[in-house]
């Protein structure tokens, strides 16, 4: 970017004004270019914009120009006779349309009449069987009242507006369904109706530089800069300036030594626009004044190949081509250059007389020149300069200008080098880890100078931008922000810190980067993909192929890194697997518009600002998109920066407001104008969309107007008004409009009720603001259309009139009540407005009487509250007929064919027609502060004398009142008890909450409870029981245990188990759990508690508790066996007998009793278990075996022997097959031989059984469930031959004891005779050896066979397992002698076994096989046995010799001095002729290894005179000194200190002779012999036993 690129970069809204775009420089550049055609069909759309444009935003007036708002008709008589008492009903409204949520309108079903027999009392309509009310029923006091409109249940949730297909992903499609008359002539892929960057080709440029004859005579373009003209560089050195109408103004080159140097390869222009600069490939730089181009401006040439071996000077190598190029600030005679082998200089040229007069100054920035040396050692890496930039000037100074910044981007390193006063680098940043291991190796940057803003910065508050750089490795692109410091000395250059402020990760590898704009980068990657990037949030806001502009691009790189990819180390990170093409020399950005260099043409972009793409849009047709994407610009939603529209709200809203109302308006004259030349060509879904657009744009810019005073007239006149009111929805109900002109509510109203909408209608009436409603249109529209949510709503509101709203609710029951009951007629339940409006009343009356707004559900003032409470409590409870309103009308009578009205009249009609549901809105009413009795409420309604007489009254209703009321009216005479049973329910959940308010006689209550007890359907039980736990709560009857029969005649268990437990009657509390149907395992919670050892249970109460627990036992059991056996085992273990005798015998109840009492999970009681139920083991035994077998051999062995009796339980082991069990307890009995022979006879058993198996057919050998068998049955095999095995070791540990307790010595037995353990040994090998043998003739027979399903060879292993296992136990034990003093024999026992194979097989032939199989595999384990052996020796001798030289390196002492007398022993400075005597020490020790080996070999050593070795027997390591002459002789153990260490210090005394050896001990420590045996204490070992401890460490 060049340092005019930003003169009007400071904001985007230099770029518009008003939205209409000044680009001459755009038009110019498209001279010569094809005009854009039209298509056809667009031009009355934009006609019609333009139309908008010049005229007035103030639409013609229609028809006779009056305001139909003001007038409106007049409105349709509600009933007949003009009545406004009239009963509203339209028989064909749908049902749907007027109901209230299921749960509004509580009722009680099926309860059956318990009145007495003949009455002629019916109960309210609610609670009468076979006239069941719309809702279900009510369980009362336990749920709220909400209305079908509560703010809790809104309406429909408003459908989503579709999102416009611009505003998502990156705005390459068009909304189709918006665009109306789609043109004919569109192909299958339309194009999109904006682009977002306007390409042009610059074709006559293109024809002069790119035609074959250009080609020929200047060359093919190589690269391009731009400013105020185009420049590009050719390949034969030559450089052409085109201006902006495309003329060529200059060529610079030929004829001078210019186009001997080679292809331009790099091009740079001066700030002020008259100098060029060309880098040529042979090295040289040449400028040029583009005004004067007959000669160079300067001359920069590359060093001679002279000058490289004595190098004097900086210059570039010869014959490198120089790939980056610029001017440094604003002088000609500056500039900053790199090349190919990446090294960079800075070139100054002096003032001179023309160019022979100047001298250049080059001085190096970076790089090293080829010829030298590392400084390190190390090969260099090979490196280039991949991008490179100095700093332009932005329209701001800045004292970084003057500094000469210039970026260079290396594979390694990013470097920020300032070039002026002196060469200094300021900057070093690594390449980021977050570049991916072996990608494709790429850099590029670029810099946007300091510029001036319109707006200061709210961050910094400056009014000036910072310098920033953008850097790209790979695919990771860094901002960094350059902050200034001013010196203190004017004169010194200001200091300069570097931030990277942001980071974003591209998909694919990025080769350009340029900035568009101060806050827009626009980004080429290598596949060619343009994607234009924000700045400050690094978003992504478009993205675009530009494959088809073939960009032109260069391999720069790959040779001179080619190392960096044929040495590719897979494990290096730092590695790349390809280098990137070049792009930085084709794509260039000046003034916000991107150049493009290709292979045949030059491309100029600009990105399409917000204005032109809603023109764009309103050409193609799409008005609805143009709308919502005006819509987006306005809410700032949309990418504001890209676009051209300013960060500043007030500004943009300004800028787009009333292009928006523009567009709408021409959008919808466009629409119904079509729609009235072509009719069928508009769809209903267009007229919607553009309805639904409208309306989001009127409410984001805040003129609901314009949809009412054009848009709605529009939709009238074109006859499709239903249409705009169903998208007035939503926002009705979202609240977002709330104010509607009556024409429209009178149109909404009319259009929902023909489409059967009521319900939806009364949501919408409910969310409107009433001041502005015309209240008798729509009450009268309500009434006539029968909602009456709505209706009560309108009253509540704009009338603030509570009562009118429940005396229309009201008469609707007057025609169907009869001597103060209704007709028993099931048509009138069904009808909409007797079970769906009356039933209305009580969610009313439940939200009025709580201070809330019926039926949104939001809270009224408190004013308002506290008068409407009031008004209702005189209405419901005054006692009289009302007149109302008061001053014009009529009493309201409840029964019109009586005489006289009985007292409180309203009350008891609401009570005959749904008590339930009244009592259960005076539940919620009684909640409520109001109903408290303080001085608080006639304070706050005002003084008495300015109230009327219904707020005076109500404001003197309390709680008590209406109790006392509901009493004397709901009396039995005149109610049903399936009536009477709420208000008992309801006093009786009242009464615990409110002591306080409220107060009733014992006589009053004690009825209360007789009535709960005698609740009319089993429906109500629950809630008759919870409501008498409420009333005991705080009523204390003084008979309650007489009440206690009538508590379980009802059912009300919980209040019995209650009342024993407050009277500690344990043993009828148990007794009533097992009467309670419900919550029966509840029970061994409550004998838990009873009996844990601190509940305070007298004996006598455990006593009775145990009885009844014996009475119950089987129950107990069969509940839950578990819980009650880990009872009564902790608590009462004497009952175990009785619970045992309670269950049958053999039953699965018992063994899961015995179970846990013998077996508990906590180990800790496990051992006590055993002693204390020893009398029950035998049984648990017998029960085992029959329901967990697999579970009697292990609990068998620890079960002590004088706990089972064999005779007891060896039958059921036999029966159920528990063999292994038996042989244990007949073991621990001493009868092994009894043990042994059951065992070989279940063997057999086994044998013959799997022998039958495999004799069967071949069709039986093939199913999958014999193959099963016959693996279970070889698994058995060798468990049981396991239990053998262990039978005849466990011999051993007899014959241990008995030769204990026996000590009576055994005659020798002869030599053929076995002793009784060697019986067993052979018994066991005898048996296993011949079910092998047979058993593996039958798997031959059967591998011939070929039956599949069997794997022979698998069990054929299996099989000679068995026989191996016997004899490596057998080895086992005989290598070691038996206690009893007699070993057992391997040889004698296989001689026997021989002998007896011989007598019953006379051929041994099958017998052979099967013990050649048994010794090849000991055989085989030698072998193994032996590797493992060697192995282990192996390591050994390594480890030993190891340790053994690390033993001879000795120890190294921990100082340098004596410990005792701190003179130096050894190491620099040390006297003594250390050295030497070391030396003497060697040469000893030389000798000593010879006579050593003479004396192995057997020879003998001639002796000297000398003193005899002696080897060194003490724990510390004694370097002995020879006495004589002050020198000595040391160990070999501290001699050689350290590999690689010699002593020093020749010609030092190292220690005086007086002094001795030195001693080095285990710690580390040194003395002088001397001085330890002089620090040595009296205690201590002479030192001629060389024993020495150290005085230090002890």
């Amino acid at each position: 970017m060049s340092s005019s690129s930003v003169d009007n970069d400071s904001g985007a809204e230099e770029e518009t004004i008003n939205g209409d775009v000044i680009d001459n420089q755009r038009d110019d550049l498209a001279d010569g270019n094809e005009g854009s055609k039209r298509k056809p069909g667009e031009g009355r759309i934009v006609e019609l914009l333009q139309e908008e444009r010049e005229g007035t935003l103030t639409p013609q007036p229609l028809g006779n120009g009056t305001n139909r708002y003001r007038n409106t008709g007049a409105l349709e008589s509600p009933s007949e006779d003009g009545s406004l008492d009239a009963i509203p009903h339209r028989p064909a409204s749908p049902r749907e349309s007027l109901l209230s949520i299921p749960d509004d309108s509580p009722s009680v079903q099926g309860s059956v009449l318990s009145s007495p027999g003949g009455s002629s009392i019916l109960p309210s309509v609610a609670s009468r069987p076979g006239l069941e009310s719309p809702t279900p029923s009510f369980r009362p006091f336990d749920r709220r009242f909400q209305s079908r409109l509560s703010s809790s249940t809104l309406s429909i949730p408003r459908p989503a507006s579709p999102t416009p297909a611009y505003l998502k992903g990156h705005g390459r499609q068009v909304s189709a369904a918006s665009t109306l008359l789609p043109d004919s002539g569109d192909t299958d892929t339309p194009s999109p109706p904006w682009e977002v960057v306007r390409w042009t080709k610059l074709k006559k440029m293109n024809g002069q530089a790119f035609s074959e004859v250009g080609k020929r005579s200047f060359g093919v373009p190589t690269c391009i800069s731009v400013s105020v003209s185009i420049v590009l560089g050719t390949s034969k050195g030559i450089i052409l300036i085109f201006d902006y109408h495309q003329n060529l103004k200059s060529i610079i080159g030929p004829g001078t030594k210019a186009v001997e140097s080679g292809a331009i390869t790099s091009i740079a222009i001066s700030a002020d626009h008259l100098i060029v600069a060309g880098g040529h490939a042979n090295g040289s730089i040449f400028t040029w004044e583009i005004a004067k181009a007959a000669r160079p401006f300067l001359h920069i040439p590359s060093l001679q190949p002279s000058q490289m071996v004595n190098r004097t000077a900086d210059g570039h190598v010869p014959n490198v081509a120089i790939r980056h190029l610029g001017f440094l600030g604003t002088r000609h005679t500056a500039l900053v250059s790199a090349d190919d082998r990446g090294m960079a200089f800075s070139h100054l040229a002096t003032r001179g007389m023309g160019a022979v007069g100047r001298s250049v100054r080059t001085t190096r920035i970076l790089g090293r020149y080829p010829n030298d040396s590392s400084t390190t050692g190390k090969p260099r890496k090979p490196s280039t300069v991949l991008a490179f930039a100095p700093l332009p000037l932005g329209n701001a100074e800045r004292g970084s200008d003057t500094l000469g910044l210039t970026a260079m981007l290396t594979p390694y390193l990013l470097v920020i080098v300032s070039t002026t006063p002196v060469a200094q680098t300021q900057h070093k940043a690594a390449r980021p880890k977050e570049v991916a291991a072996h990608s494709a190796m790429s850099g590029c940057l670029a810099w946007f100078p300091a510029v001036k803003l319109k707006v200061k910065d709210p961050k910094t508050g400056s009014d000036v931008s910072k310098v920033k750089l953008v850097y790209c490795w790979s695919n990771v692109l860094t901002v960094l922000d350059v902050d200034e410091i001013e010196a203190p000395d004017k004169d010194k250059p200001p200091s300069l810190t570097f931030k990277p402020r942001s980071r974003w990760k591209a998909e694919e590898v990025i080769v350009a980067v340029q900035w568009l704009s101060r806050s827009v980068l626009t980004v080429l990657t290598i596949t060619q993909r343009l994607i234009i990037l924000e700045d400050g949030s690094m978003r992504m806001t478009e993205g675009f192929d530009l494959i088809q502009k073939h960009i032109y691009h260069q391999d720069l790189f790959s040779k001179q890194l080619h190392n960096l990819v044929e040495q590719l180390d897979e494990e290096d990170p730092s590695m790349h697997g390809v280098v990137a093409d070049a792009f930085y020399m084709s794509f260039k950005a000046y003034k916000g518009r991107m150049f493009l260099l290709g292979f045949n043409d030059v491309s100029i972009g600009s990105l399409s600002n917000w204005a032109d793409r809603l023109i764009a849009l309103m050409e193609d047709g799409d008005y609805i998109g143009a709308i919502q994407l005006a819509t987006s610009y306005y809410t700032g939603e949309a990418d504001k920066l890209t676009i051209g529209l300013p960060e500043d709200t007030t500004l943009r809203h300004s800028m787009v407001q009333d292009k928006l109302v523009e567009i709408m308006t021409a959008s919808l004259k466009f629409a119904f104008g079509q729609r009235q030349k072509q009719p069928a060509t508009t769809q209903p879904k267009q007229l919607r969309d553009l309805a639904d657009a409208c309306f989001e744009a009127c409410l984001s810019i805040g003129d609901i107007d314009f949809l009412f005073d054009e848009a709605y007239e529009w939709y009238e006149d074109g006859d499709s008004e239903g249409i705009f009111l169903e998208v007035l929805e939503p926002h009705i109900l979202e609240t977002r409009i709330t104010t509607i002109p009556p024409s429209v509510v009178k149109s909404l109203v009319t259009h929902f009720v023909r489409q059967g909408w009521e319900s939806r209608l009364e949501e919408m009436i409910c969310h409107m603001n009433t001041m502005t409603l015309d209240i008798d249109q729509v009450t009268t529209l309500c009434k006539q259309h029968n909602l009456y949510d709505a209706l009560i709503y309108v009253w509540n509101q704009a009338l603030h009139d509570y009562i009118t709203p429940l005396i229309d609710l009201l008469s609707l029951l007057v025609p169907l009540a009869q001597n103060g009951d209704y007709i028993a007629n099931g048509d009138l339940m069904e009808d909409p407005i007797f079970g769906v409006n009356a039933l209305k009343m009580f969610p009313y009356m439940s939200y009025t009487f709580t201070g809330r707004i019926y039926p949104t559900g939001d809270m009224l003032e408190d004013q308002e509250a506290l008068n409407a409470k009031a008004e209702l409590y005189w209405f419901i409870f005054s006692g009289r007929t009302i007149t109302w309103p008061k001053a014009m009308g009529k009493p309201f009578l409840t029964q019109s064919s009586k005489d006289h009205e009985p007292s409180f009249p309203y009350l008891r009609m609401i009570l005959k027609f749904d008590a339930p549901s009244f009592l259960s809105a005076l539940n919620e009413a009684f909640e409520d502060s109001f109903l408290n009795d303080t001085t608080e409420r006639a304070v706050n309604g005002g003084s008495n004398r300015n109230m009327s007489e219904e707020h005076i009254f109500g404001l003197s209703v309390n709680r008590q009142y209406i109790v006392t009321i509901l009493l004397e009216v709901m009396n039995p005479t005149d109610f049903a008890p399936e009536d009477t049973i709420y208000l008992d329910m309801f006093i009786a959940r009242n009464l615990p909450k409110f002591p306080q308010y409220l107060l009733l006689s014992g006589s009053a209550l004690h009825k209360v409870l007789t009535g709960l007890c005698n609740y009319p359907g089993d429906d109500l039980a629950e809630d008759a029981q919870l409501s008498t736990e409420y009333l005991l709560s705080v009523y204390h009857p003084p008979d309650l245990a007489s009440l206690v029969p009538l508590f379980e005649t009802a059912g009300f268990f919980r209040v019995v188990k209650s009342i024993y437990k407050t009277d500690k009657q344990y043993n009828k509390l148990i007794q009533t759990y097992f009467e309670d149907p419900e919550n029966r395992e509840e029970v061994f919670d409550c004998i838990a508690d009873c009996l844990r050892p601190r509940s305070g249970l007298t004996k006598r109460q455990i006593r009775d508790v145990h009885e009844v627990m014996e009475a119950h036992a089987s129950d107990l059991v069969h509940l839950d066996a578990v819980r009650i056996a880990q009872i009564v085992d902790s608590y009462a273990p004497t009952l175990h007998h009785t619970f045992l005798e309670s269950l049958p015998n053999d039953s699965e109840l018992q063994y899961t009793y015995l179970h846990t009492i013998f077996e508990p999970k906590s180990r800790d009681a496990e051992e006590s278990k055993h002693i204390a139920h020893g009398e029950f083991t035998e049984r648990y035994v017998q029960l085992m075996c029959r329901f967990d077998s697999a579970h009697v051999a292990k609990y068998v062995e620890l079960v002590q022997a004088s706990d089972l009796r064999l005779e007891k339980v060896l039958p059921y082991m036999e029966e159920s097959g528990v063999i292994d069990a038996a042989v244990v307890l007949m073991a621990r009995d001493g009868q092994l031989r009894e043990a042994m022979d059951r065992l070989i006879l279940h063997l057999r058993k086994l044998e013959a059984t799997l022998l039958g198996l495999l004799s069967g057919s071949e069709e039986d050998m093939q199913s999958m469930s014999v193959a099963e068998a016959t693996q279970d049955l070889l698994e058995a095999l060798q468990k049981y031959t396991n239990v053998g095995i262990w039978l005849c070791q466990g011999q051993g540990k007899t014959q241990r004891k008995q030769s204990i307790t026996t000590p009576i010595r055994r005659k020798s037995s002869t030599k053929n005779e076995l002793l009784p353990d060697e019986t067993l040994w052979l018994d066991l090998i005898d048996i296993t050896v011949q079910i092998t043998r047979k058993l593996s003739v039958s798997l031959s027979d059967l591998e011939r066979s070929t039956a599949a399903g069997n794997d022979h060879e698998k069990l054929v292993t299996q099989l000679r397992t068995l026989v191996q296992r016997c004899f490596t136990a057998l080895l086992s034990s005989t290598s070691s002698p038996t206690p009893s003093g007699a070993d057992l024999s391997f040889l004698r026992i296989l001689r026997a076994f021989l002998t007896r194979a011989s007598v019953s097989s006379p051929s041994l032939s099958d017998l052979r096989a099967v013990l050649a199989s048994i010794f090849s595999a000991y055989a085989y384990e030698e072998s193994i046995l032996s590797l493992a052996n060697r192995l282990l020796e192996k390591d050994l001798f390594v480890n030993v010799q190891s340790s053994t030289s690390l033993r001879q390196r000795g120890w190294r002492p921990r100082g340098s001095t004596c410990e005792g007398c701190g003179r130096r022993v050894w190491g620099p400075g040390v006297s003594g002729e250390v050295f030497t005597r070391w030396e003497e020490r060697q040469e000893l020790n030389q000798k000593r290894r010879k006579e050593r080996k003479v004396e192995q070999a057997g020879g003998q050593v001639e002796r000297g005179k000398g003193r005899a070795h002696m080897r060194n027997l003490s724990k510390a390591s004694t370097i002995d000194m020879s006495r004589g002459k002050g020198k000595g002789s040391s160990s070999h153990n501290t001699a050689e200190l350290e590999d690689g260490q010699q002593m020093d210090g020749q010609g030092n005394d190292m220690a005086q002779p007086e002094l001795g050896a030195l001693v080095v001990l285990a710690c580390r420590h040194i003395y002088h012999e001397s001085c330890l045996e002089a620090m040595q204490s009296e205690d201590v070992m002479a030192p001629d036993g060389r024993e020495f401890r150290c005085p230090i460490d002890g």
